[in-house]
């Protein structure tokens, strides 16, 4: 029996938000055997510059990347949405072990099997040193509060 995890394509206006936070939601928990579920077990990858295949490499990639990138804190928005493929920007704000904060932004090209499991990811990110006064995501860890800003609410 396959694995499901719905909303499944195609992807409506509706559908594709509820996707996109999910996936946040999922992030934000920094959890990385939680995300990894969210992807094929085959699924491709390219981060940055870095290329992964398959839900083992996605979990090693998380937790290196979540063991360096402290107070993570991440928002995602729907750019653009067509069949089983949504497109998404997005920004996280971390510090390092040094205490130096960044804000990373970036989007996201998506692409979905039937069962609405993501078979591809391919992101591009660049990162911003900014000053811990300019930091603009102040919830607790986890899920980000309904009542937060949007990115583009934040003018971002």
């Amino acid at each position: 029996m396959s694995e499901s995890r719905p909303p499944l394509p195609p992807f409506t206006v509706e559908t594709a938000a509820q996707k996109a936070r999910m996936a946040e939601d999922a992030w934000n928990s920094r959890d990385p055997a939680r995300v990894a579920l969210a992807y094929t077990t085959d699924s491709h990858w390219r981060n940055r510059a870095e290329f992964l295949q398959g839900r083992d490499a996605i979990q090693a990639f998380l937790t290196r990347k979540w063991s360096r990138e402290l107070d993570y804190r991440l928002i995602k928005e729907v750019w653009a949405f067509h069949g089983n493929r949504i497109a998404v920007r997005f920004a996280y704000e971390w510090r390092d072990d040094g205490g130096s904060w960044f804000r990373s932004y970036g989007n996201e090209n998506w692409e979905f099997d039937e069962h609405g499991l993501m078979r591809l990811r391919i992101a591009s990110i660049n990162d911003l040193p900014i000053a811990e006064a300019d930091r603009k995501y102040h919830w607790p860890l986890g899920r980000r509060p309904d009542d937060h800003p949007t990115l583009s609410a934040l003018g971002l």
